[in-house]
């Protein structure tokens, strides 16, 4: 079986709904989860960060990894942009969309809740290559879909 790229698989399946009940980390945990876990390579999100209506999650399944930006709207929590160490600062996200105060705090707080993890698992995080643009209406990436350094 041929792996799947976690965000490409997100140009394929679309955006999914989120839990009903409980708070935004579980909605977006159990988005993440819902879309990419698999019995052979289950999906591990850490951190999430959310600030108001955007949020940056990290993701590790097997020995790759990334973090997604994701946007509430009113259907809930969607993912909007994949990507690696550019959703840890400001200037990127602030070219995401975000506003400039609302992207400074959310890049430092993602900073903050990576401290607590190790050195590796932030390569992992890191590694991540180039930008996969969710709402791409063509269904590409804006830089590539690859996603991952080789």
């Amino acid at each position: 079986m041929q792996r799947r790229d976690f965000c490409v698989g997100v140009l394929l399946s679309g955006s999914a709904s989120v839990w009903a009940h409980g708070g935004d980390v579980e909605h977006i945990t159990h988005l993440l989860k819902r879309q990419f876990d698999r019995p052979d390579a289950p999906l591990k999100v850490q951190p999430v960060v959310v600030l108001g209506d955007a949020a940056v999650a990290g993701w590790f399944q097997q020995d790759r990894g990334g973090r997604a930006l994701l946007r509430k709207g009113k259907a809930g929590w969607s993912i909007h942009v994949c990507a690696g160490k550019g959703l840890t600062q400001a200037d990127f996200l602030v070219m995401t969309g975000l506003p400039k105060a609302t992207a400074a705090q959310l890049a430092s707080q993602v900073m903050k809740a990576e401290s607590a993890l190790t050195a590796a698992q932030r390569a992992v995080l890191d590694s991540f290559e180039g930008v996969v643009n969710v709402n791409d209406p063509n269904g590409h990436g804006s830089h590539g879909a690859s996603g991952y350094k080789h």
